[in-house]
Order: structure tokens, then sequence, then C-alpha cells
């Protein structure tokens, strides 16, 4: 409960409440992650990325490369962090076992555990963007590997390398699917190191191309995850399974294709996949409607357990490409534009997830709200409590004894209060619903009786460009994986038609 606080107490709760840090439980279910590129020419701080991340509840990160001060921000937020070896050091570290330890110890060992680093990808779609390391990366992931083992860290972290699409040939029927046979002699070596270190298949599925490169033979609807009546599905005559969207046919492939070369229990991670919002006049179904259409049905895909139908309930972990768009990549205009956010934190468009829990949590479609998460810690909320009662400068007034809000009289229902007058005063900008961890946006009203919240009125919040100030201060690969080679777009093409004639 909330009462003017004596500033002895007040102080001692707030120090407490600056040094416990709050723990997120591990995930064991499929999730949904998010790629963070760099290339904008105003890239947001570190801290700004973290408040962006907290408040859109996204636990899942994949980084490019291993940048420090992002892996220093990163800590004790208990966001898990996928960290990247980047092309151009996958040469050196592919045939120095000593380059391999040297990176670990800098990148990895200096900053675990306190930034929860759960897997290291090398390199990114090598073998199709950087095929002169090729016959090195299985090589790098080993060394990678075994300098984690030296490290008693080899259980906790899983190493793996993105690969292209465009290597599965043959990809529809899925169950005739198989890798391209140049790469076996690459391929068998690195799925049996896969195998024996219980890591996944990193693949990058971009339907946007598939669909883009059809020249109309692959229906929209069928990229987009829309409902698709079951004369329209598509049929594997081998297997008699119906698939309604490009994505699952994808990942299917890749299991059928591993199947072909006897590997049949490593999983599919999903590394890369969006759709762009915005393209040149050559791209007219880059469109914000079908972005946020692709993104919102993956996410709900994935959150669903819907899993495949060769696998049906085994969902997936899939990592959306991208957080921002990154305004200096170069190519055509949808390059630019696959983020979910611009520089500011800005949506570029609202999600529909109001049935995917808090992930992502920027719809405001329906009225979000800011409350104290359920089981929360009583003395982290009471510090929180007195925090946004204080230096916060919420009006608590309605909590006090007699007043509307002061029933149910208790620190969680005071709290959720305090947290969502302070979550709409700042405009519901990125980090402002999260209190050290005991917060969290929700799209249930909680207004009770003569108790009515700010939020109530039906005005939708937006972000402000910047980020709110900390509790605990004073003051206020590229998608390029996207390119196909031309032979493998012809059969591809050609394949499809049979099936959407």
């Amino acid at each position: 409960m909330w009462k003017v606080p004596n500033k002895p107490q007040n102080m001692a709760l707030l120090l407490l409440f600056v040094l416990v840090v709050s723990l997120v439980a591990a995930d064991e279910d499929a999730f949904i992650g998010v790629n963070i590129g760099t290339d904008l020419s105003d890239m947001p701080h570190p801290t700004q990325v973290v408040a962006l991340l907290k408040a859109q509840q996204i636990r899942h990160v994949r980084l490019f490369n291993a940048d420090s001060s992002m892996l220093i921000a990163l800590a004790n937020t208990g966001i898990r962090v996928t960290v990247s070896i980047p092309n151009e050091q996958v040469l050196a570290v592919g045939q120095s076992n000593s380059t391999a330890a040297n990176w670990v110890s800098r990148n990895i060992v200096a900053h675990y555990p306190a930034t929860n680093i759960t897997t290291i990808t090398v390199g990114s779609e090598v073998l199709t963007t950087l095929p002169n390391a090729a016959p090195v990366l299985v090589n790098a992931l080993k060394f990678i590997h075994s300098a984690l083992l030296a490290s008693n860290l080899d259980r906790q972290i899983k190493v793996s390398t993105p690969l292209s699409s465009s290597i599965i040939l043959d990809s529809f029927p899925p169950s005739q699917a198989f890798f391209n046979r140049s790469w076996n002699p690459v391929l068998v070596p690195m799925l049996k190191f896969l195998q024996s270190t219980g890591s996944f298949l990193m693949l990058n599925i971009y339907p946007y191309y598939d669909y883009m490169q059809s020249n109309g033979v692959i229906p929209l609807d069928y990229t987009l995850f829309k409902p698709l009546p079951p004369n329209k599905e598509a049929v594997d005559a081998n297997t008699l399974l119906h698939y309604s969207n490009v994505f699952d046919a994808m990942v299917d492939a890749a299991y059928f294709a591993m199947a072909y070369l006897n590997f049949t229990n490593i999983p599919v991670m999903v590394t890369e996949s969006g759709w762009p919002s915005k393209g040149g006049s050559n791209e007219p179904d880059a469109t914000v409607d079908n972005a946020n259409t692709y993104n919102s049905n993956l996410i709900r895909h994935v959150l669903n357990k819907t899993g495949t139908p060769k696998h049906p309930g085994i969902a997936v972990s899939t990592y959306i490409y991208e957080l921002y768009n990154e305004d200096m990549k170069a190519g055509p205009i949808s390059e630019k534009n696959w983020g979910l956010f611009d520089a500011n934190g800005t949506p570029i468009y609202i999600l529909h997830l109001t049935e995917s829990g808090l992930v992502l949590a920027n719809d405001t479609t329906n009225q979000t709200y800011c409350a104290a998460k359920d089981g929360a810690d009583e003395k982290m909320l009471q510090a929180a409590l007195d925090w946004a009662c204080g230096p916060g400068k919420v009006d608590c007034s309605p909590l006090l004894q007699g007043k509307e809000c002061y029933e149910p009289d208790n620190v969680a229902a005071h709290s959720t209060y305090a947290f969502d007058a302070y979550y709409h005063q700042m405009g519901k900008a990125p980090g402002t619903c999260d209190f050290n961890g005991v917060a969290a946006i929700t799209t249930t009203n909680p207004s009770h009786g003569s108790c009515i919240f700010i939020g109530s009125g039906g005005k939708n919040g937006s972000f402000l460009n910047g980020t709110a100030p900390s509790m605990n201060s004073t003051s206020t690969s590229s998608a390029a994986g996207n390119a196909f080679m031309s032979s493998i777009l012809i059969i591809k093409v050609i394949i499809w038609s049979v099936f959407f004639s």
C-alpha cells in the first residue's frame, strides 16, 4: 500500500530496489526473437535499444557482431542473446584455434554470465555469400566450440551458422527437397557437428523473395499466412500433407533435406524472417499492410505452437528481421525498410497481437496499461511504488485512505495504479513500464469501481522520440541471403507453378 513515506525507509527501499536484479525465467518453449542491425545513420545508444527491448517484452535478440557496448547494456536484463562472428572474421577463426579461443575470451567470457549469451553464430549464409570461407566453416564451428568447452560454457552456449534457404533445392513438395549437392562436403560434417553438440540447423527464410521471384505463380495470401480454403492449399503428393504457407513448407523442406542425408534429430531454428514495409516502384508488395500481416501472423504462428505439417505442435523458434529500419543499407528501397521500429523507437506499424501475450506489445488497437506483475516481490513493488509517487512525479493522492483508489489496500493494487499513471504521463515511451522488472504492459483495463485509470478514456499513447528517465537516475547479414542463384530461381518457379496453376 502507498502512504506518504518516511525518508529513511524510502531511501533504504530505493537502495534495495537498485541493487536487486530481476531474473527472467528460462524459456523452454519456442520463442520469437528479433535481429538488431546497426546500419542506421542515427543508431540509438545501446541503453536506448535495451529500453525498447524491455518495453516490448522482447526476451531474445540476435546481434550481427559482438559489440561490447551492446553486450554491456544487455547485462543483467535476462534477455537471451545470440552473438555473431561476422563473415569477414570467419576465415581467420576457421584457420586458427588460438584466434577462435581469443575471440571467445574477449567476446563471451568477458561478458558471461551477466549478459545471458545463449548462442554463437559463425558467419551468416557463408556458403552462398562467402564461398571461399566454406572449406574452413566447420573448423570455425569446432574451434569456437572447443574454446567454450575449455571455459566450461559448452553446455550453456550453442554454436551454429545460419544458412540461406536457397541451398535447399527442389523445395516443393517438401518431401522431395535436398541440399545443393555441391555443398555436401561441408554440410555433412556440419550436420554431424550440430547433432553431436545438440545445436540447431539455422535457416534464413524469406517468403517475400520467393513470392517476388515467382512472377505471380505463388499466391500472395500463401506467403502471408492468410487462411486458405483446403482446395487452395498446396498438397505434397508423396506425404499428402497440406501446406497453407510458404514458411512451413520451407521449414519442412529443411527437415526432409536433412533426412535425405540421414540426419533426423536436428531441430530447425529460423534466424531471419520478415517482410519489408516499403519498396520501390518494382516492389509493389513491400507495403506496411503486408509487413504487418506477415509479421503478426508469423509471431502468432510460432507462439501458438502450431508447428508444421511434418511436425505439428512443435513450433520453430524464429528471429524477426529486424528491430530497426536500416536507412544506410545498400540496395533497393526495400532493403532499408524491414524494421519494426524507426530509430526513435516509434513503431512502423502496430502489430495485431492481442492473443499472443506480451511480446512486442506495441498493439494499441486496444488500449494498453501498465500493471504490477503477478507474483512480483513485494519489497521491490513497494520500492517502485515509492519511486513513482516521489521522483516519478505521479499524483498518488487517489491512493490515500478514503480516496477512490485506496481499496484494495495492498501493494500490488497501489503499484498498478502508480505504474499505469507514470506509463501514460510519459506517453507510453519505451522503458516506462518496467520498474526493474516488476511491471508489464497489458491490454486488460485495471480500473475498478470508482477508481478509473488514466488510460481508460480510450486515447492511445504514442512512443516519444527518446527513452524515459531511468528509475535509478535523478534526471529526467543483411536480408543478404536475398540473392538467389538464377538457375535455382527458375527451377523453383517451375515447381511452384505446378501446384498453383
